[in-house]
Formats: structure tokens, C-alpha cells, sequence
């Protein structure tokens, strides 16, 4: 799921929110200590989002009329418990209390990324609109042939990376942006509502929650992001001038012109948040040293869903996790169901805080499902290794975190890896071959980066007043102007929603982190890289069948969200600050090919008017 400790956890009957207790406020004596309240809650809470997680799985998996209300009742339920807690832990400031207790406390003043109004009517009305736009995006469609094939988001994702006819991939990726405006009108009521739950619990507004649940002020969250940003913005920027070069060379430079930004529909991409399916046919350096791709395997061997799985798995126990519990099995959504519609955005779920993990994606036998499959299991075996927690202390030492585990992963799954698994042949890479690799990986990783800021610094400002409901269109192509160097090919004005075409804002999932994530497992992985001897180069480094690495990743994990995370950065890594440095030194050779292969070209572009 939304993989933050509280956020989409449902809920306890109003009658049990009564008897738990939670109704005192103001300045009013408490009827228990500290550490009686947190043990309690702990026990409510770890009750209480078994019914919110099944209603939220429910509503992915069946989706309907009938699933959406049970998930917004769940979600008006949880949030009224959720808002008499916040309010009785007020009472509890400067009382005597475990560091634990106060730790807990904490925790449950951020634990929540959609804040709700206490009055009753307002808190229904938001989970109302959380309920349908969520399901709106899940049920968005676009019809490339009239009306006789019409296709959702993975459909038209897959046609829009197939195609390299400039006017066709245009149509697919104006189609589905131009679905989402429907939901504009209410995504401004939705942020309307979010402010009004914040600043009742004692936020300026709903993105300071959010940047404040990384122990630090919110204000100097914002600068550490933006001090990661840039130390990995020369690399973009190398990526972008040489992505840009090729574009034009296939397109004209008429279409996509030196200096400028990229038409966003170019990529292969909805979002051009990875360019990764330009890679085959333009923007691989030596065609002739072609990586071996595990797509053509995988399809041969006749490798299924359950296959794929499997071998994430066994990734994960040769460090010494333990097997997927028997319930993963039989309760996972792996495939797409033909009777009925799913939402296939791959997430993984922790339904009862304990054993019951499972997956919800739509694998097809490819090499990029493989990859996703890896990263899902990340969240599962977070789960499993957190599970023994207290309910407060389950969850990513901050939500970077938690989606940077099966990414760390992943960055084992070397070509020397897939040869050892049977999906390429093993083969000494010549240094023209390194380079391939390396831009197969940085069109994933490196591309993504600007993009994974993006979504939150325009959320942020919605959410701050600073962006207006008038101008919400603009400000999305102003700041993915500046960071990515990219913008539409064709006029959009603020009758559309085009922020809303991607799943994270309607689902109002934060998006930081997987900015960090992607910042942080290069960290993770150079850390898990020296705990197993490893000599050579970052990038050849693959840590699978090493317990020791494996000991010390799991017990960082098992840690949860218990402490600081830079507690738990530390004593993994032996650094207290995110870094990206472990980046630059993983991607030595691309840089330094990129800077030879871009010498003499029109690289950078107008950043355009700030906001």
C-alpha cells in the first residue's frame, strides 16, 4: 500500500473509538499516563487497521460502487479516531513518559498523510473525494480507435513506449492526460479539506505534515532535498544533452530543438520519469556491445508471474531473509484478473501488522516486471523484519527508506547475476558494454530524479496557498520546465488537470520519497558492498549469497521506525546525512563518457519564470 506507517490504515467502529478513550482534549487532566495511553494505543491501532487495510485491498482488487463506500467509511472511521488521539496526546506534553511513549507520540502526530477535518460532515465529504478520486484514476481510460480499444494507463503506457511516430505517441500521451481533468474540481476541494485537518493538528498546512515527519523542521527538510538534488543535477543534465541530441537527430530539429526543453511525450514515458524504453533503439551508445537483455528469456523459458516471484524470493533468502509465508501466496494479486476491473499500480500490503503481506501488481514476463517484482518484495520483507514491533515503531525509519530496500536490491541484479539465474549468458562486459549498462541504469535512476521532486515541490505549494487553484496547470509545466527540461508539445491550459494524470496525486500518496529512495540505495548499496569485502568497482558489485551484508541490512530494517533515522543510517552506513555521492562514484564511467560524447553540443536550457 501507500507504505507510510498510518496513512491509509482503517479503522475501529465509532462505538470502539468511544469506549477506547481517546475523546479527551484541551487542557482536561488525563485519564492515564503517557505510557498507558501509547500502550493502548499501540493495541487499538494494531486492531484497528486490519479492517482499513481488507477494505483498502477490497477496493484495489474489486473495483466498484460498493468497494469505494466500505473503503470511505473505513477511512471516515479511522481518521475520527486518529483526530481524538492527536488531541489526548496534546494532553500528555510535558508529562513524565518513557522515551519510547514519547518517541510514540511523535510518530502519531505525522502519522497520517491525509489529515481530516474533525467535523463530521467535512472528514465524510474528504474521505468521499479520497474514495472517488483514487477510483477515478483506477477506471481512467482513453480511446485510441473510437470506441473499440480503449485502454487504461498500462495499456496506453505500453503503446505510448512501443511507438516512435512523433503524432501517434502525441495522441496517446494527450488522451490520458486529457482524462484526468475531471478530477481538477475535486482535487481543490480535497486540498481544502487536507489544510483544514492540519492546521487542527498544528500544521501551517499539509505539505509542513508531511516534510515534518523526517525529524527535522520542515524548513530544513526542504533543504536537504534540495542539497541532494543538486548534487546529482550535472549528471542529469550530461543525460539530458545527450538524451536531447539523439531526439532531435530522430525527430528533426524542428520538433526537439538544441537548447530547449524535450517534448514530454518523447519518452516512452507518461511522465518522462524514466526514459529506460528509449534505451534499444536510441539511445544505447554501442549497438554493437548490446547487454543482454532477460526480456527474451524470460518470454522462451515460458517464466510466469508466480516464477518471477519466486525468484525475487530466493534473492532475498540467499542474505538470510526468511521464505515468503504460505498466506502471501494464496492472497496476492500477481496477474490481471479478466472479471473485473484492478488497479494494477504495483504495491505491496501489510494487511494485520503481522504475517499477512501480500502483493497487488499485474506481472507480464518481462525484464522490467522482473525489476518491479524485486522491488515490491523490498516493502514485504520491511514488513516481515519490522513485524515484532510495537504498532507505532512499524514502518520505514522514514518512507525513503522504505522504498529504497528492494531498489538496493535490485542494484545486485547484475548481468553477471541474471547469466548466474539463466536469463543471459555470462559474458566478460568490454568497456563498451559498461557504458551500455550503465545508460540502461541511468535512464532509469538518474532520469528519474528530477521528476520524483517535482510532483511534491508543486504539491507543497499547493498546499501552502503559494500555487492557486487557477493556476495549477502552469505551475506543473513551470516546475517540470525547470527541473526536468521538458514540456508539452501542445498548448495546455488550466481547463486541465494534467498533475492529476499521474497516480500519486489523486491517490495523494507523497512522493518524496521516492526521490530519496533513489538517492539513498546507491548509499545502502555501497554500504551493504563494503560489509561484504567487495573490492572492485560499485557498479559490478552484487552482494547476493552474502549473510553478513544480509545480517546487517535486517537489522536496520527490524529497527522500523523505533528511532531516528539517522540513527539508522548511521550505525548501516556510518554516515548520519543522506548522500549522494555513492551515485557519482557508481556512474564514474558514464559521467565520464557523457562528458566527452557531449563536448561541442547545445547542452542546458531555459529554466523558465519562477513560480
Amino acid at each position: 500500500m501507500n507504505h507510510s506507517r498510518l496513512c491509509r490504515y482503517g479503522l475501529l467502529t465509532v462505538s470502539a473509538v468511544l469506549l477506547a478513550g481517546c475523546g479527551n482534549s484541551g487542557t482536561s487532566a488525563p485519564k492515564e499516563s503517557a505510557d498507558q495511553f501509547v500502550a493502548r494505543l499501540n493495541k487499538d491501532m494494531a486492531e484497528l487497521s486490519l479492517d482499513g487495510n481488507q477494505s483498502g485491498w477490497l477496493q484495489a482488487t474489486y473495483i466498484n460502487d460498493d468497494s469505494q463506500a466500505v473503503s470511505a467509511r473505513s477511512n471516515d472511521r479511522f481518521l475520527a479516531y486518529f483526530n481524538a488521539a492527536v488531541k489526548q496526546a496534546r494532553t500528555y506534553d510535558g508529562q513524565p513518559m518513557s522515551p519510547a511513549s514519547q518517541r510514540s507520540i511523535y510518530l502519531l502526530k505525522q502519522g497520517v498523510s491525509t489529515p481530516a477535518p474533525d467535523d463530521a460532515a467535512r472528514r465524510a465529504e474528504l474521505t468521499r473525494l479520497a474514495s472517488d478520486l483514487d477510483a477515478a484514476y483506477g477506471k481512467g481510460k482513453f480511446c485510441l480507435e473510437g470506441d473499440k480499444k480503449c485502454l487504461g494507463i498500462d495499456g496506453l503506457g505500453e503503446a505510448l513506449a512501443k511507438t516512435r511516430n512523433y503524432d501517434e505517441a502525441l495522441k496517446i500521451w494527450t488522451g490520458w492526460h486529457d482524462q484526468a481533468a475531471p478530477m481538477r474540481k475535486d482535487y481543490e476541494r480535497f486540498v481544502e479539506l487536507q489544510n483544514e485537518g492540519a492546521r487542527e493538528l498544528g500544521y501551517k498546512d499539509t505539505g509542513a505534515l508531511w516534510r515534518a515527519g523526517y525529524d527535522m523542521s520542515p524548513d530544513e527538510f526542504s533543504v536537504v532535498a534540495e542539497k541532494l538534488w543538486n548534487q546529482v543535477k550535472p549528471l542529469y543534465d550530461a543525460l539530458h544533452c545527450y538524451t536531447r541530441v539523439k531526439l532531435s537527430a530522430k525527430y528533426g530539429a524542428d520538433k526537439v530543438k538544441p537548447g530547449e526543453p524535450i517534448p514530454a511525450h518523447l519518452f516512452g514515458n507518461m511522465w518522462a520519469q524514466q526514459w529506460n524504453r528509449l534505451y534499444d533503439d536510441l539511445l544505447m551508445p554501442y549497438p554493437k556491445a548490446r547487454v543482454e537483455s532477460a526480456d527474451r528469456a524470460l518470454v522462451t523459458q515460458k517464466w510466469d508471474a508466480v516464477r518471477m516471484t519466486k525468484s525475487a524470493e530466493s534473492a532475498y533468502t540467499s542474505l538470510g531473509f526468511p521464505e515468503l509465508p504460505k498466506s502471501f501466496w494464496e492472497r496476492s494479486m500477481l496477474t490481471r484478473p479478466r472479471d473485473r476491473e484492478v488497479q494494477c499500480h504495483a504495491s505491496a500490503w501489510h494487511i494485520d501488522s503481522k504475517s499477512d503481506v501480500r502483493i497487488k501488481t499485474c506481472l507480464n514476463p518481462s525484464e522490467e516486471d522482473l525489476f518491479t517484482i524485486y522491488h515490491e518484495l523490498g516493502h514485504v520483507y520491511y514488513y516481515l523484519s519490522y513485524k515484532d514491533q510495537p504498532f507505532m515503531f512499524e514502518g520505514g525509519a522514514h518512507d525513503g527508506f522504505h522504498e529504497a530496500v528492494g531498489d538496493t536490491v535490485n542494484l545486485s541484479v547484475t548481468p553477471a547475476y541474471l547469466a548466474k539465474i539463466g536469463l543471459a549468458h555470462a559474458a566478460q562486459p568490454s568497456r563498451e558494454a559498461i557504458i551500455n549498462a550503465q545508460m540502461k541504469m541511468a535512464l532509469d535512476k538518474i532520469a528519474f530524479l528530477p521528476f520524483g521532486k517535482v510532483v511534491d515541490e508543486w504539491r507543497w505549494r499547493v498546499f501552502s496557498g503559494e500555487i492557486k487553484p487557477a493556476d495549477y496547470n502552469r505551475t506543473w509545466w513551470q516546475l517540470r520546465r525547470k527541473y526536468q527540461g521538458i514540456e508539452p508539445a501542445v498548448a495546455r491550459d488550466e481547463s486541465q488537470f494534467d498533475a492529476g494524470a499521474k497516480y500519486h496525486v489523486p491517490a495523494n500518496t507523497p512522493y518524496t520519497r521516492y526521490f530519496l529512495s533513489f538517492i539513498i540505495q546507491f548509499q545502502f548499496h555501497k554500504a551493504l558492498c563494503e560489509t561484504a569485502g567487495w573490492k572492485g568497482p560499485l557498479h559490478e558489485c552484487s552482494v547476493f549469497g552474502n549473510r553478513e551484508a544480509g545480517r546487517k541490512f535486517q537489522e536496520m530494517l527490524a529497527a522500523g521506525v523505533s528511532q531516528p533515522w539517522q540513527d539508522s543510517l548511521e550505525k548501516f552506513t556510518g554516515k548520519r546525512e543522506m548522500d549522494a555521492s555513492a551515485i557519482i562514484e557508481y556512474f564514474q564511467p558514464l559521467i565520464q563518457w557523457l562528458e566527452e560524447q557531449n563536448r561541442g553540443q547545445t547542452c542546458g536550457w531555459d529554466p523558465g519564470t519562477e513560480i
